[in-house]
Protein backbone atom coordinates (compact mmCIF):
# COMPACT_ATOMS: atom_id res chain seq x y z
CA UNK A 1 0.00 0.00 0.00
CA UNK A 2 1.44 3.54 -1.09
CA UNK A 3 0.54 7.20 0.45
CA UNK A 4 -1.61 6.82 3.46
CA UNK A 5 -5.16 4.78 2.66
CA UNK A 6 -6.70 5.59 6.05
CA UNK A 7 -10.39 6.19 5.90
CA UNK A 8 -11.67 6.63 9.94
CA UNK A 9 -14.70 5.22 11.19
CA UNK A 10 -16.90 8.35 13.15
CA UNK A 11 -15.28 7.52 16.08
CA UNK A 12 -11.24 7.71 14.77
CA UNK A 13 -12.63 11.12 13.80
CA UNK A 14 -13.65 12.12 16.98
CA UNK A 15 -10.77 10.89 18.39
CA UNK A 16 -9.13 13.59 16.31
CA UNK A 17 -11.74 16.32 16.08
CA UNK A 18 -10.67 18.88 18.81
CA UNK A 19 -6.97 18.41 19.33
CA UNK A 20 -6.76 21.45 16.81
CA UNK A 21 -9.48 22.08 14.49
CA UNK A 22 -12.67 20.44 15.39
CA UNK A 23 -15.92 19.98 13.04
CA UNK A 24 -17.66 22.70 15.20
CA UNK A 25 -14.84 25.20 14.62
CA UNK A 26 -16.08 24.41 11.33
CA UNK A 27 -19.74 24.50 11.33
CA UNK A 28 -18.86 28.57 13.61
CA UNK A 29 -16.90 29.63 10.87
CA UNK A 30 -19.82 28.84 8.32
CA UNK A 31 -21.90 31.18 10.18
CA UNK A 32 -19.09 33.91 10.68
CA UNK A 33 -18.26 33.83 7.15
CA UNK A 34 -22.09 33.42 5.77
CA UNK A 35 -23.44 36.56 3.64
CA UNK A 36 -19.51 37.65 3.29
CA UNK A 37 -17.97 34.27 1.43
CA UNK A 38 -20.14 33.09 -1.88
CA UNK A 39 -21.62 29.78 -1.59
CA UNK A 40 -20.42 28.59 -4.68
CA UNK A 41 -22.16 26.00 -6.78
CA UNK A 42 -21.54 22.10 -7.18
CA UNK A 43 -21.74 21.42 -10.95
CA UNK A 44 -21.59 18.54 -12.93
CA UNK A 45 -20.63 19.32 -17.35
CA UNK A 46 -21.46 15.99 -19.79
CA UNK A 47 -18.17 16.76 -21.41
CA UNK A 48 -16.34 15.98 -18.19
CA UNK A 49 -17.57 12.71 -17.86
CA UNK A 50 -17.51 11.78 -20.68
CA UNK A 51 -14.06 12.60 -20.61
CA UNK A 52 -13.29 10.84 -17.47
CA UNK A 53 -15.81 8.28 -17.51
CA UNK A 54 -17.36 9.16 -14.21
CA UNK A 55 -19.62 11.57 -12.77
CA UNK A 56 -17.52 14.56 -11.91
CA UNK A 57 -18.73 17.37 -9.47
CA UNK A 58 -16.85 20.31 -9.80
CA UNK A 59 -16.59 23.19 -6.93
CA UNK A 60 -15.66 26.31 -8.48
CA UNK A 61 -13.99 28.25 -5.85
CA UNK A 62 -12.58 30.34 -9.06
CA UNK A 63 -15.98 32.02 -8.71
CA UNK A 64 -15.61 33.07 -4.58
CA UNK A 65 -15.20 36.28 -3.58
CA UNK A 66 -11.43 37.42 -4.42
CA UNK A 67 -10.84 35.01 -6.68
CA UNK A 68 -10.23 31.90 -4.52
CA UNK A 69 -11.17 29.86 -1.38
CA UNK A 70 -8.47 31.50 0.78
CA UNK A 71 -11.50 34.52 1.12
CA UNK A 72 -12.80 32.10 3.71
CA UNK A 73 -10.16 31.33 6.00
CA UNK A 74 -8.88 34.99 6.06
CA UNK A 75 -12.47 36.34 6.53
CA UNK A 76 -13.10 33.49 9.34
CA UNK A 77 -9.73 34.50 11.56
CA UNK A 78 -9.79 38.11 10.39
CA UNK A 79 -13.12 38.81 12.40
CA UNK A 80 -12.23 37.09 15.45
CA UNK A 81 -9.06 38.96 15.95
CA UNK A 82 -10.02 41.64 18.98
CA UNK A 83 -11.19 45.07 18.43
CA UNK A 84 -8.92 46.74 20.27
CA UNK A 85 -6.40 45.77 18.56
CA UNK A 86 -7.38 45.51 14.91
CA UNK A 87 -6.67 49.31 14.30
CA UNK A 88 -2.84 47.95 14.35
CA UNK A 89 -3.97 46.53 10.99
CA UNK A 90 -2.59 42.39 9.75
CA UNK A 91 0.23 40.81 7.73
CA UNK A 92 0.50 38.31 5.95
CA UNK A 93 2.85 36.48 3.42
CA UNK A 94 1.41 34.94 -0.18
CA UNK A 95 2.22 34.17 -3.64
CA UNK A 96 -1.21 36.13 -4.60
CA UNK A 97 -4.51 34.09 -3.32
CA UNK A 98 -4.43 34.24 0.29
CA UNK A 99 -3.04 38.24 -0.05
CA UNK A 100 -6.02 39.23 -2.02
CA UNK A 101 -7.98 36.89 0.70
CA UNK A 102 -6.95 38.67 3.31
CA UNK A 103 -6.91 42.28 1.88
CA UNK A 104 -10.78 41.89 0.72
CA UNK A 105 -10.94 40.70 4.31
CA UNK A 106 -9.14 43.19 6.29
CA UNK A 107 -11.20 46.08 4.10
CA UNK A 108 -14.53 44.79 4.66
CA UNK A 109 -13.46 44.72 8.13
CA UNK A 110 -12.37 48.43 8.20
CA UNK A 111 -8.07 47.09 8.80
CA UNK A 112 -5.17 48.34 7.42
CA UNK A 113 -3.17 45.15 5.24
CA UNK A 114 0.81 44.51 4.46
CA UNK A 115 1.34 41.40 2.35
CA UNK A 116 4.72 39.91 1.87
CA UNK A 117 4.27 38.92 -1.57
CA UNK A 118 7.20 37.55 -3.51
CA UNK A 119 8.51 39.74 -6.60
CA UNK A 120 7.48 37.10 -9.48
CA UNK A 121 4.24 36.45 -8.43
CA UNK A 122 1.22 37.06 -11.27
CA UNK A 123 0.73 40.59 -11.89
CA UNK A 124 -2.85 39.87 -11.62
CA UNK A 125 -2.24 39.13 -8.04
CA UNK A 126 -0.25 41.97 -7.04
CA UNK A 127 -2.58 44.04 -9.15
CA UNK A 128 -5.61 43.16 -7.16
CA UNK A 129 -3.87 42.71 -3.69
CA UNK A 130 -3.50 46.21 -4.22
CA UNK A 131 -6.72 46.93 -5.19
CA UNK A 132 -8.26 45.78 -1.69
CA UNK A 133 -6.30 48.49 -0.10
CA UNK A 134 -3.34 46.33 1.17
CA UNK A 135 0.09 47.62 1.05
CA UNK A 136 2.05 45.31 -1.05
CA UNK A 137 5.72 44.20 -0.21
CA UNK A 138 7.94 42.14 -2.72
CA UNK A 139 10.76 39.90 -2.00
CA UNK A 140 12.88 37.97 -3.67
CA UNK A 141 11.56 34.07 -3.26
CA UNK A 142 14.97 32.34 -3.76
CA UNK A 143 16.97 34.62 -1.58
CA UNK A 144 14.81 36.41 1.39
CA UNK A 145 13.05 34.79 3.94
CA UNK A 146 9.41 36.58 3.53
CA UNK A 147 8.60 35.05 7.49
CA UNK A 148 11.55 37.18 8.88
CA UNK A 149 10.12 40.50 6.39
CA UNK A 150 6.52 39.85 7.91
CA UNK A 151 7.56 39.70 11.57
CA UNK A 152 9.77 42.78 11.67
CA UNK A 153 6.19 44.47 9.48
CA UNK A 154 4.30 42.40 12.84
CA UNK A 155 7.07 44.13 15.24
CA UNK A 156 6.87 47.66 13.26
CA UNK A 157 3.22 48.21 13.64
CA UNK A 158 1.52 45.89 16.53
CA UNK A 159 -0.07 43.79 13.69
CA UNK A 160 -1.49 40.44 13.87
CA UNK A 161 0.13 38.16 12.02
CA UNK A 162 -2.46 36.36 9.20
CA UNK A 163 -0.48 32.39 8.11
CA UNK A 164 -1.61 31.26 5.28
CA UNK A 165 -2.21 27.44 6.11
CA UNK A 166 -0.81 26.73 9.50
CA UNK A 167 -4.11 28.40 11.56
CA UNK A 168 -6.39 26.65 13.64
CA UNK A 169 -9.07 29.47 12.24
CA UNK A 170 -7.73 29.88 8.80
CA UNK A 171 -8.24 25.89 8.48
CA UNK A 172 -11.61 26.29 10.04
CA UNK A 173 -12.75 28.44 7.03
CA UNK A 174 -11.05 26.50 4.47
CA UNK A 175 -12.82 23.52 6.23
CA UNK A 176 -16.13 25.14 4.76
CA UNK A 177 -15.71 24.05 1.32
CA UNK A 178 -16.03 20.40 2.58
CA UNK A 179 -18.91 21.27 4.74
CA UNK A 180 -20.91 22.50 1.45
CA UNK A 181 -19.62 19.74 -0.88
CA UNK A 182 -21.33 17.29 1.85
CA UNK A 183 -24.30 19.22 1.98
CA UNK A 184 -24.65 19.74 -1.49
CA UNK A 185 -24.06 16.22 -2.71
CA UNK A 186 -26.85 14.94 0.14
CA UNK A 187 -29.25 17.49 -1.76
CA UNK A 188 -28.30 16.16 -4.95
CA UNK A 189 -28.91 12.54 -3.87
CA UNK A 190 -25.19 11.58 -4.73
CA UNK A 191 -22.15 9.97 -2.30
CA UNK A 192 -18.59 10.93 -3.21
CA UNK A 193 -16.13 7.92 -3.48
CA UNK A 194 -13.40 10.19 -4.11
CA UNK A 195 -12.25 14.40 -3.17
CA UNK A 196 -9.30 15.70 -4.68
CA UNK A 197 -8.06 19.32 -4.06
CA UNK A 198 -5.13 21.06 -4.99
CA UNK A 199 -2.40 21.32 -1.95
CA UNK A 200 0.20 23.64 -1.15
CA UNK A 201 0.22 24.48 2.58
CA UNK A 202 -2.62 22.10 3.56
CA UNK A 203 -5.43 24.47 5.19
CA UNK A 204 -7.76 23.37 2.70
CA UNK A 205 -7.08 20.34 2.03
CA UNK A 206 -6.86 19.63 5.47
CA UNK A 207 -9.73 21.58 6.68
CA UNK A 208 -11.94 19.61 3.41
CA UNK A 209 -10.50 16.46 5.04
CA UNK A 210 -12.07 17.06 8.36
CA UNK A 211 -15.32 18.20 6.88
CA UNK A 212 -15.96 15.04 5.45
CA UNK A 213 -14.70 12.58 8.02
CA UNK A 214 -17.68 13.82 9.67
CA UNK A 215 -20.17 14.91 7.18
CA UNK A 216 -19.39 11.58 3.97
CA UNK A 217 -16.97 9.43 6.35
CA UNK A 218 -17.08 6.75 3.03
CA UNK A 219 -14.94 9.56 1.13
CA UNK A 220 -12.05 9.08 0.27
CA UNK A 221 -9.58 12.82 -0.03
CA UNK A 222 -6.30 12.86 -1.59
CA UNK A 223 -3.89 15.57 -1.93
CA UNK A 224 -3.05 16.68 -5.39
CA UNK A 225 0.65 19.04 -6.03
CA UNK A 226 3.00 20.02 -8.92
CA UNK A 227 5.38 17.23 -9.73
CA UNK A 228 8.99 18.30 -7.63
CA UNK A 229 6.47 20.18 -4.95
CA UNK A 230 5.01 17.04 -3.33
CA UNK A 231 5.66 17.44 -0.43
CA UNK A 232 2.29 16.47 0.81
CA UNK A 233 2.46 13.65 -0.81
CA UNK A 234 5.99 12.73 0.16
CA UNK A 235 5.36 13.65 3.51
CA UNK A 236 2.54 11.49 4.35
CA UNK A 237 4.20 8.41 2.83
CA UNK A 238 6.97 8.78 5.27
CA UNK A 239 4.72 9.82 8.49
CA UNK A 240 7.09 12.96 8.91
CA UNK A 241 7.29 16.47 7.56
CA UNK A 242 9.47 16.39 4.61
CA UNK A 243 10.70 19.74 2.54
CA UNK A 244 11.00 20.62 -1.21
CA UNK A 245 14.39 21.11 -2.45
CA UNK A 246 13.43 23.92 -4.47
CA UNK A 247 11.48 26.85 -4.11
CA UNK A 248 9.95 27.66 -7.54
CA UNK A 249 10.33 26.35 -10.80
CA UNK A 250 6.59 24.94 -11.33
CA UNK A 251 3.45 27.37 -13.30
CA UNK A 252 1.38 26.48 -9.70
CA UNK A 253 2.73 29.37 -8.02
CA UNK A 254 -0.02 29.17 -5.61
CA UNK A 255 0.72 25.62 -4.75
CA UNK A 256 4.47 26.03 -3.89
CA UNK A 257 4.87 25.82 -0.10
CA UNK A 258 8.04 24.66 1.04
CA UNK A 259 6.75 21.69 3.44
CA UNK A 260 3.31 21.10 4.81
CA UNK A 261 2.09 22.68 7.86
CA UNK A 262 2.04 21.38 10.99
CA UNK A 263 -1.64 21.88 11.92
CA UNK A 264 -2.72 20.74 8.93
CA UNK A 265 -0.55 17.27 8.31
CA UNK A 266 -1.61 16.22 11.82
CA UNK A 267 -5.52 16.47 10.52
CA UNK A 268 -4.23 14.92 6.72
CA UNK A 269 -2.06 12.17 8.39
CA UNK A 270 -5.20 10.60 9.56
CA UNK A 271 -7.55 11.63 6.96
CA UNK A 272 -5.86 11.70 3.73
CA UNK A 273 -6.04 8.82 1.38
CA UNK A 274 -3.08 8.55 -1.23
CA UNK A 275 -1.79 11.71 -2.60
CA UNK A 276 -1.64 12.71 -6.58
CA UNK A 277 1.35 14.63 -8.21
CA UNK A 278 0.65 16.33 -12.18
CA UNK A 279 2.75 17.86 -14.37
CA UNK A 280 2.67 21.44 -15.30
CA UNK A 281 1.71 19.93 -19.03
CA UNK A 282 -1.12 18.05 -17.35
CA UNK A 283 -2.00 21.41 -15.01
CA UNK A 284 -1.95 23.34 -18.87
CA UNK A 285 -4.25 21.37 -20.35
CA UNK A 286 -6.90 21.74 -18.07
CA UNK A 287 -7.05 25.08 -17.47
CA UNK A 288 -7.57 25.14 -21.60
CA UNK A 289 -10.12 22.16 -20.76
CA UNK A 290 -11.81 24.79 -18.13
CA UNK A 291 -12.35 27.24 -20.20
CA UNK A 292 -12.94 25.70 -23.60
CA UNK A 293 -15.86 23.34 -22.03
CA UNK A 294 -16.84 24.24 -18.40
CA UNK A 295 -16.26 28.15 -19.57
CA UNK A 296 -14.72 28.75 -16.08
CA UNK A 297 -11.46 30.72 -15.76
CA UNK A 298 -8.69 28.41 -13.49
CA UNK A 299 -5.47 29.59 -12.75
CA UNK A 300 -2.66 26.41 -12.53
CA UNK A 301 -2.75 26.03 -9.49
CA UNK A 302 -6.21 25.79 -9.03
CA UNK A 303 -6.66 23.37 -11.54
CA UNK A 304 -4.49 20.55 -10.27
CA UNK A 305 -7.28 18.24 -9.03
CA UNK A 306 -9.05 18.75 -12.70
CA UNK A 307 -5.71 17.50 -13.99
CA UNK A 308 -5.76 14.85 -12.14
CA UNK A 309 -8.57 13.34 -12.99
CA UNK A 310 -8.51 14.38 -16.57
CA UNK A 311 -4.81 12.87 -16.83
CA UNK A 312 -5.90 9.66 -15.33
CA UNK A 313 -3.69 10.27 -12.39
CA UNK A 314 -6.50 8.72 -10.24
CA UNK A 315 -8.56 6.06 -10.99
CA UNK A 316 -11.71 7.40 -11.25
CA UNK A 317 -13.67 4.75 -13.66
CA UNK A 318 -17.33 4.70 -12.55
CA UNK A 319 -17.14 6.43 -9.75
CA UNK A 320 -19.05 9.51 -8.31
CA UNK A 321 -15.67 12.05 -7.70
CA UNK A 322 -15.65 15.56 -6.41
CA UNK A 323 -12.95 17.84 -7.10
CA UNK A 324 -12.37 22.01 -5.96
CA UNK A 325 -11.09 24.09 -8.77
CA UNK A 326 -9.42 26.33 -5.90
CA UNK A 327 -8.57 29.57 -7.67
CA UNK A 328 -8.73 31.60 -11.07
CA UNK A 329 -6.54 34.42 -10.47
CA UNK A 330 -4.35 33.77 -13.68
CA UNK A 331 -2.57 36.60 -15.93
CA UNK A 332 -3.98 36.28 -19.01
CA UNK A 333 -0.14 35.96 -20.84
CA UNK A 334 -0.61 32.29 -18.76
CA UNK A 335 -4.43 31.87 -20.31
CA UNK A 336 -3.03 32.26 -23.57
CA UNK A 337 0.11 30.12 -23.09
CA UNK A 338 -2.59 27.31 -22.35
CA UNK A 339 -5.01 27.91 -24.83
CA UNK A 340 -2.16 28.15 -27.69
CA UNK A 341 -0.62 25.20 -27.30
Amino acid sequence: MTGVEIRPDQNEAKAYSGKVVSIEDIEAAASRIQGEAVVTPLLRHPALDERAGAQVFIKPECLQRSGSFKFRGAFNCLSQIDKSVRANGVVACSSGNHAQGVAASAQLLGMPAAIVMPADAPVIKLERTRAFGAEVVTYDRENEDREAIAARLCAETGATFVHPFNDPAVIAGQGTVGLEMARQAQELGVLFDDVLACTGGGGLSSGIALALAFKSPSTRFHTVEPELFDDYKRSLEAGALLSNAAKSGSICDALLSETPGEIGFSILRQLAAEGVTVSDEEVLNAVAFAFTELKLVVEPGGAAALAAVLSGKLPVKNKTIGLVLTGGNIDPQMLLKALGR
